[in-house]
C-alpha cells in the first residue's frame, strides 16, 4: 500500500507540473492580443490607485490626461533603448500619461507588446538584469506630452526618473517615465530603483517621483495580469485538492481545473 501511495503521489505531482505548465503558457498567449481585445479604460484606467504607493507608504491618485494614438514603437524610446528591444519585435505600443492628485509631477506608462515566445522574453529579461540596462540614462523611455493638458511640457529634457520592467509571464515590457509638472529639465535623471532607496537625497527621491514612476507602472502591470487571468489559482485549487484526505484522482483534477478556465472564459 505504502508502494501504490508514493506512486500515486508521484503521479498526481506529475499531473499538477504538466497542468501548471500548460496554464502558464495559456496565460502568456492570452496576454498577447490584450492591446486591441482589452479596453483601454481597463489598461489604462482615467483614475488610478495605489495604496501605499507614495513616499513612506502614503496613498497616491493618479488621473488620466491622455492617452497616445496609434504610432511606431521606436518613437516611444530613446534609439539604443529601441535597439535593444528590436529583437523582441513589436507588435504594439500603448502609451498613457498621468498626473498625481496636485498635478506637481507628471508619468507616461507604457505597455510594449512584442512578437517573443516565453524564451525570447527570458533571454531579454536575463540581457536587461545581467547588463544592468534599466539603469542606464541612455536607454530611457520616451514621454508622451500631448497639448492642453498639464503634461504638455514633458518632452526628453524634462525626464526625471524611469523604471523598465521586462515581463516573463507575458510578451509584454511594462515602463513608466515621470518628470515635474512645470516644464523643468532635468540634467541627471535617476532609476526610480535608485530614487526609493532609503537613505537617497537627490530632487527626485526627496519630491517622490520614484515612487510615481514605479507605484504607477506596477498598477497597470496588475491591472494587465487580471485582464487576461492568472495560472496561479487554477495550480493552487488542484493542490488543495490532492492535499485533501480522501482526495480525488488525478482525471477528476484535471477536469475541475478544465471546468474552471471555462467558466473564466464564459465569463
Amino acid at each position: 500500500m505504502l508502494g501504490l501511495g508514493l506512486i500515486g503521489g508521484a503521479a498526481a505531482g506529475s499531473w499538477l507540473a504538466e497542468d501548471h505548465e500548460s496554464s502558464a503558457a495559456q496565460g502568456f498567449a492570452a496576454a498577447a492580443p490584450a492591446w486591441h481585445s482589452v479596453p483601454v479604460d481597463t489598461l489604462f484606467p482615467p483614475v488610478v490607485t495605489g495604496a501605499g504607493e507614495g513616499p513612506g507608504g502614503a496613498d497616491r491618485t493618479w488621473t488620466r490626461v491622455a492617452v497616445a494614438p496609434d504610432g511606431g514603437c521606436a518613437d516611444g524610446f530613446d534609439p539604443l533603448l529601441w535597439k535593444v528591444l528590436a529583437d523582441a519585435g513589436c507588435r504594439r505600443l500603448l502609451r498613457a500619461t498621468y498626473t498625481d492628485a496636485t498635478q506637481s509631477y507628471v508619468t507616461t506608462v507604457g505597455l510594449l507588446f512584442t512578437k517573443a515566445d516565453p524564451a525570447g522574453m527570458s533571454a531579454l529579461a536575463t540581457r536587461f538584469r545581467t547588463q544592468h540596462l534599466a539603469e542606464r540614462p541612455d536607454l530611457m523611455p520616451r514621454p508622451y506630452a500631448a497639448r492642453n493638458t498639464p503634461a504638455a511640457g514633458f518632452g526628453d529634457d524634462q525626464r526625471a526618473t524611469w523604471t523598465i520592467s521586462v515581463r516573463t509571464d507575458a510578451p509584454v515590457v511594462v515602463y513608466a517615465v515621470s518628470g515635474w509638472a512645470d516644464g523643468r529639465s532635468v540634467d541627471t535623471p535617476q532609476p526610480a530603483a535608485d530614487a526609493v532607496r532609503a537613505g537617497a537625497t537627490t530632487a527626485q527621491a526627496q519630491s517622490g517621483l520614484g515612487d510615481e514612476a514605479r507605484g504607477l507602472s506596477g498598477q497597470i502591470a496588475r491591472r494587465l495580469r487580471r485582464a487576461v487571468g492568472s495560472a496561479a489559482p487554477n495550480t493552487t485549487s488542484a493542490l488543495r485538492s490532492m492535499s485533501a484526505p480522501n482526495s480525488v484522482s488525478a482525471p477528476n483534477v484535471t477536469s475541475a481545473t478544465n471546468a474552471t478556465n471555462a467558466t473564466k472564459r464564459s465569463s
